[in-house]
């Protein structure tokens, strides 16, 4: 008796998050604008084998200013590239021209929205302790969630332990709170890790519809740094850390999440290899996991 046909296996959908392919340049960085010319950045990401990529708001101003939005969409579409994720709004609680308001940004990225139809838009919230009020960002978030529909667009909340949204369970609350299908989740590996989340308070937070995407990354066990500086500076390709990613990507496989599933490695030694082939070891490295 001989074995039937081996069963096809398709390989995991990923995205090259922004700082994955933006070269020698860091969030902390003024203007945080990659120094990889867009058609090499966009090649180098095609030919790594990623479907899309993610772009933040400073290289979208650049390239609002050269290519222009539309030329950048042809770029994408001709270069095989199906999805695109644009980002970062924070603070969005805070009205037009008050103090450390970010209209300027969400306007931008709106703008771009409306012609790159990315699969979402991510925010964070602001850098600080934990808010104890954070009933008071439902309705701006409404008013955001409202807003990101009518630019055809959805709005994908980060949480991050460093900031006023420090936990995926409280940034799943919020959502749940919002109740608008705009608005849903981002879950990255780094931040639920780093936060403290079990795996257990990850699967009673989440509910299938509120994942909106997952970024995959690892790091060693000890923080080096402030926690700010350890996710800038300190990242790991996946699988060389100490993180549960077997244990992450199984869980929301379960919920029904199967990808696209972002990479997002940031750190000292990861941006000072040539664009290439970051992109080629970061994306193995995340297969290896999925």
């Amino acid at each position: 008796m001989t074995d039937g046909p081996a069963a096809t296996v398709t390989p995991a959908r990923l995205i090259a998050t922004a700082w994955t392919s933006a070269g020698n340049i860091s969030p902390v960085d003024v203007p945080a604008v990659s120094p990889v010319p867009i058609v090499e950045r966009v090649r180098a990401v095609a030919d790594a084998g990623y479907l899309g990529l993610g772009l933040v708001a400073d290289d979208l101003a650049a390239l609002r200013e050269s290519i222009g939005f539309a030329g950048l969409r042809d770029l994408v579409a001709d270069a095989g590239l199906t999805h695109v994720e644009i980002e970062l709004i924070e603070r969005w609680w805070i009205p037009r021209g008050g103090p450390g308001h970010s209209y300027a940004v969400r306007d931008l990225l709106f703008e771009a929205a409306d012609v790159l139809a990315p699969a979402f838009i991510k925010m964070g919230s602001e850098q600080g302790p934990r808010t104890p009020h954070p009933e008071s960002l439902i309705a701006p978030l409404r008013v955001l969630a409202d807003e990101a529909a009518a630019h055809g667009t959805r709005l994908a909340i980060e949480t991050m332990p460093f900031s006023i949204i420090e936990t995926v369970p409280m940034g799943a609350d919020i959502v749940r709170a919002a109740g608008h299908p705009n608005v849903g989740l981002l879950v990255d590996a780094w931040h639920v890790f780093r936060a403290g989340t079990s795996l257990d308070e990850l699967s009673t937070a989440l509910t299938p519809e509120m994942v909106f995407g997952v970024e995959l990354d690892d790091a060693a066990d000890a923080v080096v740094g402030s926690l700010f500086e350890d996710t800038v500076d300190n990242r790991l390709l996946c699988g060389e850390g100490t993180f549960d990613l077997a244990g992450l990507v199984a869980l929301l496989r379960d919920l029904g999440f199967d990808g696209p599933w972002g990479v997002e490695i940031l750190s000292r030694q990861f941006r000072a290899l040539p664009v290439p082939e970051a992109l080629k070891l970061a994306a193995e490295s995340a297969r290896s996991v999925l």
